[in-house]
């Protein structure tokens, strides 16, 4: 009767993990600009900043790293390959811009990661959240984290399912059992692995993607921009702002911003473009 005891694990892992799931679901249901009258509404008339994009499309850090790359561009800011960042204009356009500056220090230069960091977590961001949030175009941190761990808890639930499954019929004797029991205590196991995988298949089609920071408004909006292709300036920071540095053509730039840590300062590093 080993057995029993494997399927008890499994259904109420996978009953616990569903439940969680529809409880994140229905509270990010009650959100605003969720719905999709509440999308139409809050979408209409708004017209998405470049700071509003990059934080819908992916977040503080995607904010930063546009600032980052945008400073870089109209050469208030020299971001060398190796990962340091040099300070040639040091007055910023804004307060997200004016924090990569203090952020860098008075001495002008600083590895990029810190920078990136500190003005992702600048109160000129967290304002910028706040207000989209407001809005109904962002989701609340909290409501974002609930429902991608509630879907990587049904995951890790189908998964336990499958292992328990396994076990019980990796048991020492099942060999003498009869093929009928084996193949009822297969479905008595196949019922919980379709509960999860279930849950996982509607929550992909109802809540995808799991840690967006948009809500459906703010999508909707992001949705209705069109990348640009140009290689105009506003066109890469265009880009820059919905797809991250991966749309920076420059390799030598796109290598400045996905150092892992920085590498030594060189002269040439030092010169202002």
């Amino acid at each position: 009767m080993l057995w029993v005891l494997f399927l008890l694990v499994a259904w109420g892992a996978a009953a616990i993990s569903c439940v969680r799931l529809c409880l994140a679901s229905a509270h990010l249901a009650q959100l605003p600009g969720t719905s999709s009258e509440g999308a139409r509404r809050t979408s209409d008339g708004h017209e998405l900043t470049l700071y509003e994009t990059a934080f819908l499309s992916g977040g503080p850090h995607r904010v930063a790293d546009l600032a980052l790359v945008s400073m870089h561009l109209r050469r208030r800011l020299l971001l060398a390959h190796t990962g340091w960042a040099t300070v040639v204009d040091p007055d910023g356009r804004d307060e997200v811009e004016r924090t990569v500056i203090r952020a860098i220090g008075p001495q002008g230069q600083s590895p990029i990661p810190p920078v990136r960091s500190a003005a992702a977590a600048a109160d000129a961001v967290c304002v910028l959240s706040e207000r989209l949030v407001t809005a109904g175009l962002a989701l609340p941190g909290g409501a974002r984290t609930d429902l991608a761990t509630a879907v990587r808890a049904v995951r890790g639930a189908a998964l336990l399912v499958v292992a328990m499954g396994a076990a019980a019929l990796l048991t020492p004797g099942q060999e003498q059992r009869a093929d009928s029991s084996v193949g009822s205590r297969l479905i008595w196991f196949g019922l919980p692995l379709v509960l999860t995988l279930g849950a996982l298949a509607i929550a992909r089609l109802e809540a995808h993607p799991y840690s967006s920071w948009a809500s459906p408004a703010g999508q909707r909006l992001l949705d209705a921009c069109a990348v640009p292709t140009g290689g105009a300036e506003r066109d890469v920071l265009a880009a820059v702002a919905a797809q991250g540095v991966r749309a920076v053509d420059d390799p030598a730039l796109r290598a400045a911003l996905t150092e892992r840590g920085p590498g030594p300062i060189r002269t040439r590093d030092l010169r202002t473009p």
